[in-house]
Parts: C-alpha cells; sequence; structure tokens
C-alpha cells in the first residue's frame, strides 16, 4: 500500500486494497447513505450505549436481508460486531469456548486475515487447496476435506466473490457441501462479505440461504463495509442459525454470544448500525440501495467483460479464462510474484504478490492498458491454434457476462 501511494507515475494504479472504488478513483458515499445521514442529523438521536447486542432495529434487519424467510430468522441468534472482522473473531471464540479442540477447515488462498484469526482464538486450522492449477475452484478438494473431518468440526467458507481468487460456488456445490457436512457432522462457517457485488444480492445469500435450511447449526459472519460502503464504520454483525424456532436455543446462543462480546469489546460503534437499519427499514432509501448495489455489480462485471476482451485479442487466452470465471471485486491473475513485480516496477500497476488485484480499482479507461502489460508479462504468443481458442474463450466469456448482467 505505501508503495502504490507513493508512486507518482502518470496512470500508476494501486489495486492493492479491498475497496470498492468508482470509475473516477473515489470510495464513494452511497446516495442512500447520505440521505440516511442527513435523516439522522436532523433527528439528533442518542449517542447512548445500544447493549451488548447492538442495534437491535439493525441486528433484526440484517438478519431478514441475510436469511430471508421468517422460519429461517426465527432460528437466529444476532449480534452487533465491530465489522465482518469482529464477528468473525467473536464466532471463533465461540467455537474455542464451546470446544477448544474443535478444529477449524479453511481452503487456501484465503483472506489474509483468516489464519492468524483463527489460531489467534486458539483454534487449530487445518487447510485444502481451494483451487487448482488453472484457477478453477476445487470441488473435489473441497468435500474431500469435508467429508474427512472429524464430528464437530468447523468448516470456514466465504459465502460468495472469494476473496483473493474471485471464486464463487454453484448452488449444486453448496448442496453438495451442506450433504457432507451433515453426514460428517460438520458446522459450517459462512463468512459473508461481498454480497451483491457477485451475481446479485439474492443469487449471493442463495447458498448461504439452502446451508441454513439443511444443516442444524450454521454460523455467519457479516460485513456491511462492501454492499453499504461502510469501510470506517466498523459495522457488521455475528449469527448463529439453530435447528429450533425460538425457544430456549437461540436465547442460550443469544446469551453467549452477547457475553462473549463483553469479553472482547463489551460495545459495538453505533453510527454505521444505524444508517443500515435506517435504509432497510424504509421502502424508499431500500430501493435506492438496491439499485446502487446492482448497478456496482453491473459495473463490475462490465469491467471484467472487457478485460476478458482485450486479453482475447492479445491471445492471453489462458488468462482470459481464468478472469472470465471469477466474480465480483477481486481478480487472480495466473501470474507469479516475480510477473507481479515486473507488472509493479514496468507497468505502474500494483497488486498483491499472490496475483490478487482488485477490479473496482481499474478505470474503464485503464483496461486495455491492463490487458495489454498482462499478455506482455505472461508470454503470449499468438499462433494459429490459439487464435482459433481465443475466439472460443470471447464467445464464452460474452456469453457468461450477458447471464450475470441479466440476472
Amino acid at each position: 500500500m505505501a508503495r502504490a501511494a507513493a508512486d507518482r507515475r502518470p496512470g500508476a494504479l494501486d489495486l492493492t486494497v479491498g475497496v470498492y472504488r468508482d470509475d473516477d478513483g473515489r470510495v464513494p458515499v452511497m446516495e442512500a447513505v447520505a440521505r440516511a445521514t442527513d435523516r439522522l442529523a436532523a433527528r439528533r438521536g442518542s449517542k447512548a450505549y445500544q447493549g451488548m447486542a447492538g442495534n437491535p432495529r439493525f441486528t433484526t434487519a440484517m438478519t431478514s436481508l441475510l436469511l430471508g424467510s421468517c422460519e429461517r430468522v426465527e432460528r437466529a441468534a444476532t449480534v452487533q460486531t465491530v465489522a465482518g472482522t469482529g464477528a468473525l473473531r467473536l464466532l471463533a471464540e465461540l467455537v474455542a469456548v464451546a470446544s477448544p479442540t474443535r478444529r477449524v477447515l479453511l481452503g487456501t488462498p484465503a483472506y489474509v486475515n483468516h489464519v492468524p484469526l483463527l489460531r489467534a482464538a486458539g483454534l487449530t486450522v487445518v487447510t485444502h487447496p481451494w483451487t487448482t492449477s488453472t484457477g478453477a475452484l476445487d470441488e473435489a478438494a473441497l468435500l474431500t476435506a469435508v467429508r474427512s473431518a472429524r464430528p464437530g468440526d468447523v468448516y470456514l467458507v466465504q459465502g460468495c466473490c472469494h476473496n483473493p481468487t474471485g471464486t464463487s460456488m454453484s448452488l449444486s456445490l453448496w448442496d453438495s457441501l451442506a450433504t457432507a457436512c451433515l453426514e460428517a457432522g460438520v458446522t459450517p462457517f459462512v463468512d459473508m462479505a461481498y454480497y451483491g457485488l457477485g451475481d446479485g444480492l439474492d443469487a449471493d445469500l442463495a447458498g448461504l440461504r439452502l446451508l441454513v435450511d439443511r444443516v442444524p447449526e450454521v454460523l455467519v459472519a457479516v460485513s456491511a463495509s462492501k454492499a453499504f460502503g461502510l469501510y470506517s464504520e466498523r459495522t457488521g454483525c455475528a449469527v448463529v442459525v439453530g435447528a429450533s424456532d425460538g425457544g430456549a436455543g437461540v436465547a442460550a446462543a443469544q446469551t453467549v454470544l452477547e457475553s462473549t462480546a463483553r469479553s472482547q469489546y463489551s460495545q459495538p460503534p453505533g453510527h454505521g448500525a444505524e444508517l443500515v437499519a435506517e435504509i432497510l427499514d424504509d421502502d424508499d432509501l431500500r430501493s435506492l440501495w438496491r439499485a446502487e448495489l446492482d448497478g456496482a455489480q453491473v459495473r463490475l462485471t462490465r469491467l471484467r467483460e472487457a478485460l476478458v476482451a482485450e486479453l482475447c485479442s492479445r491471445g492471453a487466452v489462458s488468462v482470459a479464462d481464468v478472469v472470465s470465471g471469477q466474480r465480483g471485486m477481486f481478480l487472480q491473475l495466473p501470474l507469479t510474484p516475480s510477473q507481479m513485480e515486473v507488472l509493479r516496477v514496468e507497468h505502474a500497476v500494483h497488486g498483491m504478490p499472490g496475483g490478487r488485484i482488485n477490479l473496482a480499482g481499474v478505470p474503464a479507461s485503464s483496461i486495455e492498458r491492463l490487458a495489454a502489460a498482462v499478455a506482455e508479462i505472461s508470454g503470449t504468443e499468438v499462433s494459429a491454434a490459439g487464435r482459433d481458442a481465443v475466439s472460443v474463450v470471447c464467445a464464452r466469456g460474452a456469453v457468461q457476462e450477458g447471464q450475470m448482467l441479466h440476472q
């Protein structure tokens, strides 16, 4: 990040930070958030503590947004947290307190903070490959890891738009995961950060809802940073969905969540939760927010489509194939750390050593330059066979992107 900020070359791109940027490079404040902010300011409400569970309007609205049906919501215990990271840590502590010997299974490469966070809670982490050598999601490795787990183990999985690889699970794979968890006695732990930015809000939440319908207990860590653009407000929630509706089970889970929160940070920050509650509880603001979120998803889809087309035109078939299958804010370029360094030094494009770049940080006017740099670094040479392959990949990519835009 520091090197990117210090790069004064014209057109330098900082694609290291995982925040949504508009085509002018700004981290925008959503219009729905701006209007909610004005309403709260005019209301001049209290800044008193909300309690360890946080803002009840926020937790109710977020649980309903995530889970959809009333039956699922009635089975859930939810507390507001210090963003998604706070939710992850709170639920990791919950797992550790309930059974210190339980292991957490995780596909790698993973979100950079997953392993340190889990280990800081005293948990043992067991990893498996998340992607194949071609960059595709390794479904066989995922299911083998769950089927080989011990009863009581936990499987941590990102709900959509995987960070850093950009992969997303199909609904059929979610169904297979649910079956594997049931058979092995494994509890799913879903990290839900990028909902709405992959294939649309309902499609991005469908896998989580399927798990909740099929598996007796599901843990969910939720961030409001990306979908609402509330990065610095540190707004999120931790959800435990149990097997029975209401009653003692949900109450017990709520008590444990609150007591765990008390030992970590006591009270969550208030302003971001007030904004989200204001948006989700008001039909007009909610509709505006959905339209803005859908607009961001469409922009990301079109950027990806344009990059695939430019890569195809330069014969970078294998790279285009990888990129066309990814979703959301991130791309995992099939480049080595040394090639990513060349991308930085020679082309002023700053990404992560593992190949991750933030697609949302690429202005539309820079797509052609990015594609040319990646094609050059990857050593692309277009043969006659390559031109035929280019046509196939471009055609497939166009169909996939068109389907995404019409979902």
